[in-house]
């Protein structure tokens, strides 16, 4: 598999770097304290959000019968201009199927964040900081309707664990999400092998594999230009539950997706 010309996660880089490298090859890493820095939070502060993920409730609507998905679901727009970020009455996540062929056209009805999350600074601090991030990024061509200085944006931890002997962390395969923008941070790796982030370019052969390892290290993706999938986990110890936990954030203009009127 070729290599993209920057795979590696910055360390240290200003938002400006990360944001122009971003443009430049659809897709960036960062490690967990420039994560952290961009937030304007201490490290410890996005630590001490890692315990709700032993809280998340069943994803009760894979389509495949497996029980290995765990996950909570929250909505917020955020503008720009006034550094705010609104968190939107609870809604179902809905994806057409030519994102999600597996799971798309219908609406899935997740249960919210939860408190240990929606009110936690870091959490906003987190989510503001990122889409602040990802609009240096956005090209002529990112959004339709254009992009008007405003993220419609999805937040869904996620816990995908070895229960039946393998997780699949996308079991839709190598896909786009349908949004502008997405990161996926990793939280916690437990006792698991396997789960590669795997990266490709939506139009031509390049890719990149790599594994996330460092806690709430970042994986940032240019949803028009670039499609990705991670691999399945597997118990990495006899007799022991593993675990994967990841917070995935989608980065849309001009709306939410939502199921086509009437």
């Amino acid at each position: 598999m070729s290599q993209f010309p920057h795979s590696e996660p910055l360390t240290h880089p200003s938002a400006h770097e990360a944001g122009a490298l971003l443009a430049r090859q659809g897709f960036v890493r960062l490690d967990a304290a420039t994560v952290a820095r961009f937030a304007g939070v201490a490290p410890q502060a996005l630590a001490d959000l890692s315990p709700a993920w032993h809280h998340l409730p069943p994803d009760e609507h894979l389509k495949d019968g497996g029980r290995y998905r765990r996950r909570r679901h929250g909505s917020y727009v955020q503008t720009l201009a006034t550094q705010a970020l609104r968190e939107v009455p609870h809604r179902p996540h809905w994806q057409p199927t030519t994102y999600n062929a597996l799971h798309g056209g219908m609406l899935r009805w997740f249960e919210p964040l939860g408190a240990a999350l929606a009110t936690a600074p870091a959490f906003a601090a987190l989510i503001g900081a990122l889409g602040e991030l990802v609009a240096r990024a956005v090209h002529p061509t990112a959004s339709e309707p254009p992009f008007d200085g405003r993220w419609f944006i999805e937040a869904h931890p996620f816990r995908i664990d070895t229960t039946g002997g393998v997780g699949r962390p996308t079991p839709e395969g190598a896909h786009r999400d349908g949004v502008n923008f997405v990161a996926v941070l990793l939280v916690d790796r437990h006792a698991v092998r396997g789960g590669e982030s795997r990266v490709f370019a939506a139009d031509g052969p390049e890719g990149v594999r790599f594994t996330l390892e460092q806690p709430w290290s970042a994986l940032i993706l240019d949803d028009d230009r670039v499609i990705h999938e991670t691999t399945p986990i597997l118990p990495a110890l006899d007799g022991e539950p593993g675990w994967r936990d990841t917070l995935v954030l989608t980065y849309r203009a001009g709306g939410f997706q939502d199921p086509p009127a009437g």
